[in-house]
Parts: structure tokens; sequence; C-alpha cells
């Protein structure tokens, strides 16, 4: 089948310069989108077809819509960056790709090809380019493709029909007023995923089932949740939207990819950040003892989270039920903070794209 083009008709009526430029002033994350969205259909038996950018607006779907019940739908999250010169370049978008095919084998759904995912972050960018923030400062367009199944009747089986949409919002710094650590919670009662599950696709559920978690987490005077394993109880894994990583001198170590871990376009990229810059990065196990005993020893220097929202987020302290413990002394550390800027770096265009991670608009496939 072939890959079908996609068709323009953005709105005749977009926002007046003068009032873009003042939410740009300002953007917050997920309160404003652009004035242009993009749709693609899967069908059985015809494939992808009706690719088209259209205004943004509500969408229509029918009470027994499959996603509405039982729940097959993915998406991503990505940047698109205002570099020095004026021109717009997204982060590692091919690896957003992939993961996306991926998610969607996992839970049964078409898989959308990867020349055409660019190209509608390609299309959505060159049409509503006025919304990327200037450079200069860490503000970015934040880029949400996702899809979900729109076959119209009930019965659990994979569906005949989906829709592929492209919204795009402008995000604000994530820390405004300079960096700060953050209060942790792990969580011992529950899990996020298991051996076997949907914790590697990037899925809706997941979170679903983390807003419990997250509420018992903000209870408790904390700003995310780290979860562990499913089966021992012992291993960290990640947070609800973040990978995690411990900081051991020169040596930074995150939980290795069990299958039920999301695999971090982030994470994957400060690895490779963390060896430039000569530092030793790895995968491994980290139990929740022996972070506990780290910590409480000195051996243990920082702990981050990372992720495409903020990059990177110093953790200051950990909590559970019956004790909490610092992280060096609670300030941000210097490893953390030199891997924040040197990513950061990449993303502006101020550092040396080393590894072509950098996808300017329309040009072929970097990876």
């Amino acid at each position: 089948m072939t890959t079908p083009t996609i068709e323009l008709k953005p709105s005749a009526t977009p926002l007046a310069a003068a009032e873009r430029q003042a939410i740009l002033a300002s953007p917050g994350f997920g309160r404003h989108f652009t004035d242009n969205m993009v749709t693609i259909k899967w069908t059985e038996g015809r494939g992808w077809h009706d690719a088209q950018l259209v205004p943004y607006g509500p969408i229509s779907l029918d009470p027994s819509t499959h996603v509405l019940h039982y729940g097959q739908e993915i998406f991503e999250g990505l940047k698109a960056y205002r570099q020095p010169d004026g021109s717009v370049a997204v982060f590692r978008p091919e690896a957003n790709a992939r993961r996306f095919r991926n998610s969607a084998r996992r839970m049964a759904m078409a898989e959308l090809p990867e020349e055409l995912f660019i190209g509608a972050l390609d299309a959505l960018l060159a049409q509503d380019a006025g919304w990327v923030p200037p450079h200069g400062g860490e503000e970015a367009l934040y880029l949400r493709p996702f899809m979900f199944a729109t076959e119209a009747a009930l019965g659990v089986h994979p569906a005949n029909e989906y829709l592929f949409m492209l919204i795009a919002s402008p995000s604000g710094a994530y820390f405004p007023g300079g960096v700060e650590p953050v209060t942790i919670w792990v969580s011992e009662d529950h899990v996020r995923a298991v051996p076997g599950g949907t914790g590697d696709a990037k899925t809706g559920g997941n979170y679903a089932a983390s807003l419990l978690p997250q509420a018992e987490a903000a209870a408790h005077g904390c700003a995310q949740v780290v979860y562990l394993d499913a089966v021992t109880r012992t291993k960290v894994e990640e947070s609800g939207s973040m990978n995690i990583a411990f900081v051991y001198g020169d040596r930074i170590v995150t939980p290795e990819l069990t299958g039920s871990i999301l695999e971090g376009i982030t994470r994957d990229s400060l690895l490779q950040v963390a060896r430039d810059l000569g530092y030793t990065a790895e995968e491994g196990v980290v139990t929740l003892e022996r972070w506990r005993e780290d910590a409480a020893s000195g051996a243990l220097t920082e702990v981050f989270a990372c992720g495409t929202a903020a990059v990177v987020t110093p953790i200051g302290t950990a909590k559970t039920r019956t004790d909490a413990w610092t992280h060096g002394d609670g300030t941000p550390g210097p490893v953390t903070m030199r891997l924040r800027e040197a990513l950061l770096g990449i993303q502006r265009g101020v550092i040396e794209d080393k590894h072509g991670w950098m996808h300017h608009l329309g040009q072929a496939d970097n990876a």
C-alpha cells in the first residue's frame, strides 16, 4: 500500500500574531494549542488514507467507539526548538517514530510508517512555525502524536479502524525560576507495570494506573512517584512519567530495561551524552535497600529523573512510608546539571550535534 500525501487544508482564521506572541511570552504546558493539526485514517483492507492538515478543533466519536471501551490508544511526546539561525529542528523524531510503531505492535494496532510520522511533523511545523518559541531560553513547541481505535462496535478484538492525530502546544521552561530538586515518593503498594505487560509501550492505560499513586505522593509532599519491580518489590524501575538515574561520582547507573520499563529517548540520549563527557554510564540493577544505604554512606552522590518535559530533574530527597533520605546536600548536583546543560545545548543548537539527533524541517531521516 502506498504512503498517502498529507493534504493541506489549514485554518482560514489563524490566531493573530499579537495574540500568539502574548501566549508565547508565558505558555505554561499543555494549555494552548497551535492553529492546526494532522489527521490520518487507517482502515483494514485499505491501509493509511485521508492524510490531512486541518484546523485544530473537536472530533466526533460514536458512543461505541472501540477506544472508549477497550483502551486501544498510544501516544508520543517530543519537542521542536528554535535554532540560533531562526530555523526549527525536532529532537530525535525518528526514535519517537520507532517507539510509536513498537507501542502500536504491543497494543495490536496498525503501525504508522516512520516516514509518515516524520511527514506529519514536518507538515504541521511548516504550517505553524510561528508557534515555536524564540531561541534563547528553554521554551519549545511540544508535539503530541497519538493514535486510537475508532471502530464503532462492541466486542473485545483488535479494531479494524484507527485514527492518527498530531497536535502541538507551546511549552515554557520547566523550571522558570531556576532548576529546583524535587522530593520523590517510593511506592511500595503499587506497581507501574509487570513483565509481559504493557510497561514498555507508551499507552494511556499505564498513565491512568499511575494516578492513584501520584495522588498518594502528593499527599506526602512529593512531586513524583518511583516504582519498584512487580515481582520482588525490591528493584527500582522508573517514575510515573520519567526514567531515573543514580550518580556515583563519575559513574551513572540507570535501571536496565526489563520489558516493564519505557525505553525513554531522553534516557538513551543522556547515556550517550554522559559517555561523550567522559563519564561511565551504564544500565544495571539498583535496589531500594542499596539506594537507601548508598545515600546514607555518601557513595551515592546524586539522583535525577529524565524525560521530554523537564529533560533532567534533580531528585533531592526520597521518601517511603517509614523513612526519608537526602542525596548529597539536597541541591542539584554538578553531574546532573552538566548533563542537563549539555543535552539542552544540543537541542537548542548551541552545542555541536555530533550524533545527528536534530531533525530540520524537510530533511531526510538522519537516524
